[in-house]
Protein backbone atom coordinates (compact mmCIF):
# COMPACT_ATOMS: atom_id res chain seq x y z
CA UNK A 1 0.00 0.00 0.00
CA UNK A 2 1.61 3.08 -0.93
CA UNK A 3 1.00 6.10 1.29
CA UNK A 4 2.63 9.32 1.03
CA UNK A 5 1.77 13.40 2.07
CA UNK A 6 -0.13 15.85 0.18
CA UNK A 7 1.42 18.83 0.46
CA UNK A 8 1.97 20.20 -2.99
CA UNK A 9 1.79 17.43 -4.84
CA UNK A 10 -1.26 17.97 -7.18
CA UNK A 11 -1.46 17.08 -11.07
CA UNK A 12 -3.04 17.87 -13.78
CA UNK A 13 -3.59 17.20 -17.38
CA UNK A 14 -2.24 19.83 -20.58
CA UNK A 15 -3.45 23.22 -20.41
CA UNK A 16 -3.95 25.70 -22.89
CA UNK A 17 -2.54 29.24 -23.75
CA UNK A 18 -4.14 31.78 -21.08
CA UNK A 19 -6.60 34.56 -22.19
CA UNK A 20 -8.17 37.24 -20.82
CA UNK A 21 -11.16 36.25 -19.13
CA UNK A 22 -13.15 39.67 -18.37
CA UNK A 23 -14.20 40.21 -15.04
CA UNK A 24 -17.28 42.22 -13.87
CA UNK A 25 -14.76 44.27 -11.50
CA UNK A 26 -13.15 45.63 -14.43
CA UNK A 27 -16.37 47.31 -15.69
CA UNK A 28 -16.22 48.94 -12.22
CA UNK A 29 -12.84 50.08 -12.85
CA UNK A 30 -11.54 51.33 -9.16
CA UNK A 31 -13.63 49.30 -7.36
CA UNK A 32 -11.43 45.72 -5.96
CA UNK A 33 -12.43 42.64 -7.77
CA UNK A 34 -14.71 40.32 -5.00
CA UNK A 35 -14.90 36.94 -4.86
CA UNK A 36 -17.96 35.13 -3.71
CA UNK A 37 -17.20 32.09 -1.37
CA UNK A 38 -20.22 29.57 -1.99
CA UNK A 39 -19.43 26.62 0.87
CA UNK A 40 -21.29 23.51 1.87
CA UNK A 41 -19.43 24.27 4.98
CA UNK A 42 -19.96 26.31 8.33
CA UNK A 43 -18.01 29.16 8.82
CA UNK A 44 -15.87 27.29 11.71
CA UNK A 45 -14.69 24.38 8.86
CA UNK A 46 -11.27 25.93 9.49
CA UNK A 47 -9.75 26.14 5.82
CA UNK A 48 -10.27 30.02 4.81
CA UNK A 49 -6.93 30.54 6.38
CA UNK A 50 -5.34 28.48 3.50
CA UNK A 51 -7.68 29.60 0.58
CA UNK A 52 -6.51 33.47 1.52
CA UNK A 53 -2.73 32.04 1.52
CA UNK A 54 -2.91 30.20 -2.46
CA UNK A 55 -5.07 34.00 -3.47
CA UNK A 56 -1.89 35.68 -1.42
CA UNK A 57 0.89 33.42 -2.91
CA UNK A 58 -0.60 34.88 -6.70
CA UNK A 59 -0.49 38.29 -5.23
CA UNK A 60 -3.81 38.95 -3.71
CA UNK A 61 -4.24 40.43 -0.22
CA UNK A 62 -7.71 40.29 1.70
CA UNK A 63 -8.76 44.00 1.69
CA UNK A 64 -6.03 45.32 -0.14
CA UNK A 65 -6.80 44.30 -3.71
CA UNK A 66 -9.80 42.05 -3.47
CA UNK A 67 -12.87 41.44 -1.48
CA UNK A 68 -14.61 38.19 -0.23
CA UNK A 69 -18.42 37.72 -0.04
CA UNK A 70 -19.12 34.62 1.78
CA UNK A 71 -22.03 32.18 1.65
CA UNK A 72 -22.24 29.32 3.60
CA UNK A 73 -24.67 26.18 3.56
CA UNK A 74 -23.48 25.02 6.69
CA UNK A 75 -24.76 21.52 5.92
CA UNK A 76 -28.35 22.20 4.31
CA UNK A 77 -27.29 21.55 0.65
CA UNK A 78 -31.05 22.90 -0.57
CA UNK A 79 -29.51 26.21 0.22
CA UNK A 80 -26.88 26.45 -2.55
CA UNK A 81 -29.27 27.40 -5.35
CA UNK A 82 -30.41 30.77 -3.55
CA UNK A 83 -27.04 31.46 -2.45
CA UNK A 84 -25.21 30.78 -5.97
CA UNK A 85 -28.55 33.34 -7.56
CA UNK A 86 -27.35 36.20 -4.80
CA UNK A 87 -23.53 35.99 -5.58
CA UNK A 88 -25.01 36.38 -9.34
CA UNK A 89 -26.59 39.19 -8.36
CA UNK A 90 -23.90 40.35 -6.20
CA UNK A 91 -21.75 40.33 -9.60
CA UNK A 92 -18.84 39.15 -8.20
CA UNK A 93 -15.73 38.27 -10.49
CA UNK A 94 -14.68 35.21 -9.74
CA UNK A 95 -17.60 32.68 -7.71
CA UNK A 96 -15.27 29.77 -5.41
CA UNK A 97 -17.39 26.93 -4.96
CA UNK A 98 -16.23 24.19 -2.47
CA UNK A 99 -17.59 21.16 -0.12
CA UNK A 100 -18.32 18.65 -2.68
CA UNK A 101 -20.23 18.80 -6.30
CA UNK A 102 -23.63 20.17 -4.83
CA UNK A 103 -21.96 23.94 -4.54
CA UNK A 104 -19.91 24.00 -8.03
CA UNK A 105 -23.06 22.82 -9.83
CA UNK A 106 -24.85 25.20 -8.09
CA UNK A 107 -23.07 28.03 -9.35
CA UNK A 108 -22.68 26.58 -12.83
CA UNK A 109 -26.34 26.92 -13.16
CA UNK A 110 -27.07 30.17 -12.12
CA UNK A 111 -23.80 31.85 -14.21
CA UNK A 112 -22.22 30.82 -17.16
CA UNK A 113 -20.40 33.76 -17.56
CA UNK A 114 -18.90 34.45 -14.19
CA UNK A 115 -15.92 32.58 -13.35
CA UNK A 116 -16.27 29.30 -11.01
CA UNK A 117 -13.53 27.40 -9.34
CA UNK A 118 -14.65 24.33 -7.31
CA UNK A 119 -13.00 22.62 -4.47
CA UNK A 120 -14.64 18.86 -4.66
CA UNK A 121 -14.51 15.87 -2.80
CA UNK A 122 -16.63 14.43 -5.70
CA UNK A 123 -13.84 11.76 -7.20
CA UNK A 124 -15.69 12.31 -10.97
CA UNK A 125 -16.21 16.44 -11.56
CA UNK A 126 -16.97 14.80 -15.36
CA UNK A 127 -19.29 12.34 -14.31
CA UNK A 128 -20.67 14.80 -11.97
CA UNK A 129 -21.10 17.10 -14.76
CA UNK A 130 -19.14 20.01 -13.57
CA UNK A 131 -16.70 20.16 -16.49
CA UNK A 132 -16.69 18.37 -19.48
CA UNK A 133 -12.65 16.56 -19.05
CA UNK A 134 -10.03 16.92 -16.46
CA UNK A 135 -7.58 18.49 -18.88
CA UNK A 136 -9.81 20.91 -20.51
CA UNK A 137 -12.51 21.68 -18.41
CA UNK A 138 -14.52 24.04 -20.80
CA UNK A 139 -16.66 26.93 -20.18
CA UNK A 140 -16.10 29.09 -17.44
CA UNK A 141 -15.28 26.35 -14.34
CA UNK A 142 -12.45 24.50 -13.41
CA UNK A 143 -11.24 23.37 -10.15
CA UNK A 144 -9.73 21.04 -7.62
CA UNK A 145 -11.38 17.59 -7.10
CA UNK A 146 -9.91 16.30 -4.11
CA UNK A 147 -10.82 12.56 -4.52
CA UNK A 148 -12.73 11.26 -0.94
CA UNK A 149 -15.55 8.85 -1.80
CA UNK A 150 -13.13 6.41 -3.93
CA UNK A 151 -10.85 6.51 -1.08
CA UNK A 152 -13.91 4.51 1.43
CA UNK A 153 -13.04 1.16 0.80
CA UNK A 154 -9.24 1.99 1.57
CA UNK A 155 -10.33 4.05 4.85
CA UNK A 156 -12.30 0.68 5.82
CA UNK A 157 -9.50 -1.64 5.14
CA UNK A 158 -7.01 0.73 7.24
CA UNK A 159 -9.79 0.55 9.84
CA UNK A 160 -10.01 -3.45 10.12
CA UNK A 161 -6.57 -3.54 10.27
CA UNK A 162 -6.98 -1.23 13.59
CA UNK A 163 -9.91 -3.68 14.68
CA UNK A 164 -9.58 -6.65 12.89
CA UNK A 165 -11.56 -8.74 16.19
CA UNK A 166 -14.53 -6.09 15.82
CA UNK A 167 -17.69 -7.63 14.26
CA UNK A 168 -19.76 -4.49 13.93
CA UNK A 169 -18.84 -1.57 12.20
CA UNK A 170 -20.80 1.53 12.87
CA UNK A 171 -20.90 3.94 9.69
CA UNK A 172 -22.43 7.65 10.23
CA UNK A 173 -23.26 9.12 7.20
CA UNK A 174 -25.45 11.97 5.60
CA UNK A 175 -28.48 10.23 3.12
CA UNK A 176 -28.45 14.40 1.65
CA UNK A 177 -24.84 14.18 0.43
CA UNK A 178 -24.70 13.22 -3.13
CA UNK A 179 -22.32 11.01 -2.75
CA UNK A 180 -24.07 8.62 0.34
CA UNK A 181 -25.49 5.94 -1.56
CA UNK A 182 -21.94 5.10 -3.43
CA UNK A 183 -19.95 5.63 -0.27
CA UNK A 184 -22.45 3.33 1.61
CA UNK A 185 -21.96 0.67 -1.31
CA UNK A 186 -18.63 0.65 -1.20
CA UNK A 187 -18.29 0.56 2.52
CA UNK A 188 -20.38 -2.77 2.21
CA UNK A 189 -18.73 -4.24 -0.18
CA UNK A 190 -15.00 -3.82 1.81
CA UNK A 191 -17.37 -5.53 4.75
CA UNK A 192 -18.41 -8.05 2.92
CA UNK A 193 -14.51 -9.27 2.03
CA UNK A 194 -13.30 -9.03 5.74
CA UNK A 195 -16.92 -11.00 7.33
CA UNK A 196 -17.81 -8.11 8.98
CA UNK A 197 -21.48 -6.08 9.81
CA UNK A 198 -21.85 -3.14 9.02
CA UNK A 199 -24.62 -0.70 10.81
CA UNK A 200 -25.22 2.43 9.34
CA UNK A 201 -27.02 5.37 11.10
CA UNK A 202 -28.20 8.14 9.46
CA UNK A 203 -27.17 11.75 10.44
CA UNK A 204 -29.00 15.06 8.87
CA UNK A 205 -28.64 17.46 11.75
CA UNK A 206 -26.25 18.38 14.53
CA UNK A 207 -29.02 16.28 16.89
CA UNK A 208 -28.63 13.39 14.25
CA UNK A 209 -25.00 13.00 15.41
CA UNK A 210 -26.00 12.95 18.94
CA UNK A 211 -28.45 10.17 18.26
CA UNK A 212 -26.87 8.46 15.79
CA UNK A 213 -24.36 8.00 18.36
CA UNK A 214 -26.85 5.90 21.10
CA UNK A 215 -28.34 3.99 18.29
CA UNK A 216 -24.82 2.73 16.61
CA UNK A 217 -23.68 1.65 20.98
CA UNK A 218 -26.44 -0.29 21.15
CA UNK A 219 -26.55 -1.94 18.29
CA UNK A 220 -23.20 -3.35 19.71
CA UNK A 221 -20.96 -1.25 16.82
CA UNK A 222 -17.40 -1.85 17.95
CA UNK A 223 -15.46 1.02 15.62
CA UNK A 224 -16.80 3.46 13.74
CA UNK A 225 -16.48 4.69 9.84
CA UNK A 226 -17.45 8.28 9.80
CA UNK A 227 -18.57 8.89 5.64
CA UNK A 228 -17.05 12.27 3.93
CA UNK A 229 -19.20 14.75 4.15
CA UNK A 230 -18.55 18.88 4.28
CA UNK A 231 -21.75 19.06 6.87
CA UNK A 232 -19.71 15.82 9.00
CA UNK A 233 -16.55 18.08 8.60
CA UNK A 234 -17.64 21.03 9.89
CA UNK A 235 -19.12 19.37 12.67
CA UNK A 236 -15.73 17.52 13.59
CA UNK A 237 -15.29 18.64 17.42
CA UNK A 238 -18.80 17.18 17.85
CA UNK A 239 -18.20 14.18 16.67
CA UNK A 240 -14.72 13.39 17.93
CA UNK A 241 -16.08 14.30 21.40
CA UNK A 242 -18.86 11.75 21.30
CA UNK A 243 -16.33 9.05 20.08
CA UNK A 244 -14.09 10.02 22.91
CA UNK A 245 -17.30 9.71 25.43
CA UNK A 246 -18.64 6.26 23.56
CA UNK A 247 -14.71 5.10 23.50
CA UNK A 248 -15.62 3.98 20.05
CA UNK A 249 -11.76 3.88 17.85
CA UNK A 250 -13.02 5.87 14.86
CA UNK A 251 -12.10 6.31 11.08
CA UNK A 252 -12.05 10.06 9.56
CA UNK A 253 -11.39 11.04 5.88
CA UNK A 254 -9.74 14.25 6.66
CA UNK A 255 -6.20 14.15 9.42
CA UNK A 256 -8.68 18.13 10.71
CA UNK A 257 -9.68 14.82 13.13
CA UNK A 258 -6.84 14.13 14.56
CA UNK A 259 -5.95 17.22 14.89
CA UNK A 260 -8.70 17.90 17.52
CA UNK A 261 -8.27 14.56 19.01
CA UNK A 262 -10.00 12.47 16.36
CA UNK A 263 -7.87 8.66 16.50
CA UNK A 264 -7.12 7.91 12.84
CA UNK A 265 -7.64 9.79 9.03
CA UNK A 266 -6.61 8.73 5.86
CA UNK A 267 -6.84 10.79 2.82
CA UNK A 268 -5.99 14.01 0.09
CA UNK A 269 -4.20 17.56 2.42
CA UNK A 270 -7.33 19.20 2.54
CA UNK A 271 -5.59 22.44 3.63
CA UNK A 272 -3.01 22.31 0.82
CA UNK A 273 -6.01 21.55 -1.76
CA UNK A 274 -7.50 25.24 -0.36
CA UNK A 275 -4.25 26.23 -1.28
CA UNK A 276 -4.29 25.00 -4.69
CA UNK A 277 -7.81 26.59 -5.09
CA UNK A 278 -7.03 29.91 -4.16
CA UNK A 279 -4.29 30.07 -6.14
CA UNK A 280 -6.38 29.45 -8.82
CA UNK A 281 -9.02 31.98 -8.37
CA UNK A 282 -5.92 34.55 -7.93
CA UNK A 283 -4.98 33.09 -11.95
CA UNK A 284 -8.40 34.15 -12.81
CA UNK A 285 -8.41 37.34 -11.51
CA UNK A 286 -5.45 37.73 -13.46
CA UNK A 287 -7.07 37.39 -16.62
CA UNK A 288 -6.58 33.59 -17.46
CA UNK A 289 -9.72 31.34 -18.55
CA UNK A 290 -11.21 28.74 -16.63
CA UNK A 291 -11.65 26.65 -19.99
CA UNK A 292 -7.84 26.85 -19.92
CA UNK A 293 -6.66 25.61 -16.10
CA UNK A 294 -7.12 21.69 -15.97
CA UNK A 295 -8.74 20.42 -12.56
CA UNK A 296 -6.12 19.55 -10.14
CA UNK A 297 -6.46 16.27 -8.00
CA UNK A 298 -3.78 14.74 -5.45
CA UNK A 299 -1.57 12.21 -6.24
CA UNK A 300 -0.80 10.93 -2.90
CA UNK A 301 -2.67 10.75 0.32
CA UNK A 302 -1.37 10.51 3.97
CA UNK A 303 -2.34 8.08 6.71
CA UNK A 304 -2.63 9.88 10.26
CA UNK A 305 -2.70 8.75 13.91
CA UNK A 306 -3.24 10.11 16.94
CA UNK A 307 -1.26 8.11 19.43
CA UNK A 308 -2.96 10.17 22.64
CA UNK A 309 -6.43 9.22 21.39
CA UNK A 310 -5.33 5.61 20.95
CA UNK A 311 -3.47 5.55 24.66
CA UNK A 312 -6.90 6.94 25.85
CA UNK A 313 -8.93 4.07 24.19
CA UNK A 314 -6.56 1.68 25.82
CA UNK A 315 -6.15 0.41 22.00
CA UNK A 316 -2.57 -0.33 21.13
CA UNK A 317 -2.10 0.38 17.44
CA UNK A 318 -1.01 -2.53 15.50
CA UNK A 319 2.73 -2.58 14.12
CA UNK A 320 1.81 -2.89 10.73
CA UNK A 321 -0.65 -0.43 11.00
CA UNK A 322 1.58 2.04 12.32
CA UNK A 323 4.51 1.69 9.91
CA UNK A 324 2.32 3.09 7.29
CA UNK A 325 1.43 6.37 8.80
CA UNK A 326 2.54 9.00 7.33
CA UNK A 327 1.92 11.38 10.60
CA UNK A 328 1.60 10.11 14.80
CA UNK A 329 0.76 12.65 16.77
CA UNK A 330 1.96 12.28 19.98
Amino acid sequence: MAIGIARREFVAGLGGTAVAWPLAARAQQASMPVVGFLSSFSPNAGFDAAFHQGLKEIGFIDGQNYAIEYRYAEGHYDRLPALAADLVRRRVAVIFAVGGSAPGLAAKAATTKIPIVFGSGGDDPVKDGLVASLNRPGENVTGVSVITTELASKRYELLHLLVPKVEVIGVLINPNYHDANLQTQEIQQAANTMNQTVNVANARSEGDIDAAFVALVQRGAGALFVANDPFFASRRNQIVALAARYAIPAMYFARDYPDVGGLMSYGADFTEAFRQEGIYVGRILKGEKPADLPVLRPTKFELVINLKTAKALSLAIPPNLLALADEVIE
